[in-house]
């Protein structure tokens, strides 16, 4: 999710406690696949309401990550549990957002549905709301009415308001938790005091409609200090890597959120990792930028102009890489060119009707997936430092309805936006975010390993 201004961000020492974990142990967020996805009628209009703001290693933190498609939504989730006894929590892991936010509730009589869909705060002994003259209460944005403690109360808690792009909102009290968290070898610790915004306000199509269907908050992952990565990476490691799974594969199959590790290591051994400079926008200091150097398809070098790839001085352009938005956006003039080598190059008829919001839908009626899979043109993505990127046409044209595949490559039309790869492109790929060395490792070997 993008929000939908920069956050000015205060340093601040997070104390988290925790067992000790015996060496090469990490701790893990599943992050799992369900379907069925969302229909690309609903997956698109969530991504345009989106892009409208734009080995062996030290303790880390994984979870598996569950994609939200059985519930409507192209959104991927992770399990948190938090609270003193926990309540489990499904949050949608987004790398295009800092902040860890939950719909609260205060009731205390609570139907067993009720439970399901909110943080029950006044059933945890560990939630603590932060004093609004805290340190960590700089952290968040505030709305206007709510920026002026009262003097008179010695206990004003920290109120926050954090909006995106299309206007949802999420606002309540900026507090802290314990986190209970599984390791790699099947052991259960304890995080204590998570930051996290306890939402007793929740408004928007973001955070409310059908895009975000069974999902109780986000987690963000992006690059500020209240970031779930950020708050955990200062004592595992300042890097994350995931696996977005391929939602057609039954049964859906397993991955991980891993947060930290050994900042020499990476999850792969180097040989089967490619990497690419994380690039940082000082007018959108959240996001993971990468630079792409050309596109090719069909192995035919497109003429886009660097300028088109290129972030500027003032924020505009670049390519951001987000877990949050389904579909992949390119800016107009690159996503043009695109169009023309795939409608050029394909070995598919074209549907007699489009899918609505799409460009290019090809007729794929009794063809069996290898030979379907053979006629899309291959596209090549090459990034600054030499890596390259090769995702599998499944990736890129997607079923819209009984023997239709459509081009999941839409055009971004607002001058100076990013491009953005989103959740469809990166399936298959491990993908590892190393923050200490701003670098992005992205592999196809990695999926199939239960890390």
């Amino acid at each position: 999710m993008v929000t939908q201004s920069p956050v000015n961000v205060f340093l601040l020492m997070v104390f988290l406690e925790l067992v000790a974990l015996s060496s090469g142990e990490f701790l893990k967020h599943p992050l799992l696949q369900r379907t069925p996805r969302p229909s690309p009628s609903e997956a698109l209009s969530q991504d345009i309401r989106r892009l409208n703001s734009l080995l062996r290693r030290p303790p880390a933190i994984t979870s598996p990550v569950i994609s939200g498609a059985s519930s409507g939504t192209g959104q991927y989730f992770v399990t948190l549990h938090l609270g003193s006894p926990p309540q489990r929590l499904n949050l949608v892991a987004d790398t295009g957002s800092d902040l860890i936010w939950a719909k609260c509730s205060a009731c205390t009589n609570c139907s067993a549905n009720y439970r399901r869909s909110y943080f029950l705060v006044r059933h945890s002994s560990s939630f603590r709301s932060h004093h609004c003259y805290s340190d960590a209460c700089r952290l968040v944005p505030h709305s206007h009415d709510d920026r002026v403690c009262n003097l008179t109360r010695l206990h004003s808690s920290c109120r926050y308001e954090y909006s995106y792009s299309d206007g949802s909102v999420s606002a309540g009290f900026f507090a802290s938790e314990t986190a209970t968290l599984n390791t790699s070898f099947n052991r259960v610790v304890e995080l204590r005091n998570l930051d996290f915004g306890c939402g007793f306000q929740v408004a928007g199509p973001s955070v409310t409609g059908a895009s975000f269907h069974g999902a109780q908050g986000v987690l963000g992952l992006g690059r500020g200090d209240i970031s779930f990565s950020s708050q955990l990476g200062r004592h595992f490691g300042n890097k994350f890597s995931y696996c977005l799974m391929d939602y057609t594969l039954s049964p859906s199959p397993t991955s991980f959120l891993t947060i930290g590790g050994d900042e020499n290591a990476t999850v792969l051994p180097s040989a089967y990792v490619s990497f690419t400079p994380l690039l940082t926008n000082p007018i959108s200091p959240t996001f993971y930028y990468i630079s792409i150097q050309t596109i090719s398809v069909g192995g035919e070098r497109l003429p886009v102009s660097p300028s088109v790839w290129s972030l500027d001085e003032i924020g505009n352009g670049g390519t951001i890489i987000d877990s949050g938005t389904t579909l992949t956006f390119l800016a107009k003039p690159a996503h043009a060119q695109v169009l023309a080598a795939m409608r050029k190059r394909v070995r598919l008829p074209s549907t007699a009707v489009l899918t609505p919001g799409f460009d290019l839908c090809v007729n794929v009626t009794g063809l069996g997936r290898k030979s379907v899979m053979a006629a899309l043109p291959k596209l090549t993505l090459r990034l600054r430092g030499g890596a390259v990127m090769v995702p599998p046409p499944r990736n890129y044209f997607i079923p819209t309805a009984e023997g239709v595949r459509c081009l999941a490559i839409l055009a971004v039309t607002a001058e100076g936006s990013s491009s953005v790869i989103g959740n469809l492109m990166q399936q298959g790929f491990l993908f590892e975010f190393d923050r200490d060395r701003s670098r992005l490792g992205f592999s196809r070997h990695g999926c199939s390993l239960s890390l």
